[in-house]
């Protein structure tokens, strides 16, 4: 299938991609975390499609990317005080607020729960495009990670042509503006209790959100009645087996930190040398082992708090 890629982001071309939404197009865009595939939010037949094009279960929720603070009372209702002051602190940027869903957060967006998660991004092409497409009568773009459901997130707008190319329509756009700056997902919080609790780690950290809020909380919760994104035990996964801290053998691909030698028969797939960079070229390193026809992929999970614990839970994820 032939689809469109901007690769450049004229006002005029955000103007093309706002108006594909309110059409009822779908439009992958960069955010800082990685590329999302959006439909409006508010439209159930564009929404299908993003679940349709991602090969997703109907009952998985998406995050609905808002302009700004402001926007939070259409979708939300009953939210702590926690919450806001959250949303204050880290919006625009990689955090997903869930909470009580309002008038405009329907069961096609939230997987028949009584919640929806919101995300203000701090992507300047991003921002843009929400904001162009609230300016027409839009009210929030609906956008998981633009590609096929439980595989590697895409960082870039090929890797969005090469997952989905031969599901997307010739209406639909893909908006290029190179690389993710973040490289995975955003940090899901729930705010749909007293406390906050974490249910994917992310760019902000549980030392970040406790310095907001001003209170200790439960650092990370992989088992909640919440269903949030990326929250199956097997995710993010390449097609090559992931194996975590094992011995390797000849011909296996290798990732670790850059003053971890490389084991002898190994092929050595990249080697970042901090935290940043190493969540940066995580899924671009999964994707180039997949396209050198690797069958294993062994990681050495980088150690300490931060990112660090959100790259561990993505590489945990992905060796299933």
């Amino acid at each position: 299938m032939f689809v469109v890629i901007a690769s450049d982001c004229t006002p005029g071309v955000i103007i093309k991609a706002a108006q594909a939404l309110k059409d009822g197009h779908l439009v992958a865009f960069p955010t800082e975390t990685v590329y999302g595939l959006g439909a409006d939010a508010r439209n159930e037949k564009a929404v299908n499609r993003i679940y349709s094009v991602k090969g997703r279960p109907q009952n998985h929720p998406l995050i609905v990317h808002i302009s700004s603070v402001d926007q939070i009372s259409n979708w939300g209702v009953e939210i702590p005080e926690y919450a806001m002051k959250l949303a204050r602190s880290f919006w625009p940027g990689p955090i997903t607020l869930i909470v009580k869903r309002g008038e405009f957060a329907e069961d096609f967006i939230t997987g028949g729960q009584d919640n929806v998660g919101l995300r203000v991004p701090s992507h300047p092409i991003a921002l843009a495009l929400i904001e162009e497409f609230e300016g027409i009568g839009g009210s929030g773009i609906a956008a998981p990670s633009a590609n096929r459901f439980g595989a590697v997130s895409p960082t870039s707008a090929d890797d969005v042509k090469e997952d989905l190319r031969d599901y997307l329509a010739y209406s639909d756009l893909i908006l290029d503006d190179g690389p993710s700056s973040i490289g995975v997902e955003s940090t899901i919080v729930d705010c749909t209790k007293n406390e906050p609790m974490i249910l994917r780690p992310g760019a902000v950290t549980v030392e970040m959100i406790e310095s907001c809020i001003f209170r200790v909380i439960s650092p990370y919760v992989e088992k909640n009645e919440v269903r949030a994104a990326g929250s199956f035990t097997s995710h993010y996964s390449p097609s090559a087996k992931v194996l975590l801290g094992k011995l390797t053998q000849a011909g296996d691909g290798f990732l670790a930190m850059s003053h971890i030698p490389t084991p002898k028969g190994a092929i050595r797939l990249a080697s970042p040398t901090n935290i940043e960079q190493y969540a940066q070229i995580l899924y671009g390193t999964f994707r180039s082992g997949d396209r050198q026809g690797l069958q294993r992929i062994v990681v050495v999970p980088p150690e300490g708090a931060g990112l660090a614990v959100a790259i561990r839970d993505r590489l945990k994820k992905a060796a299933g």
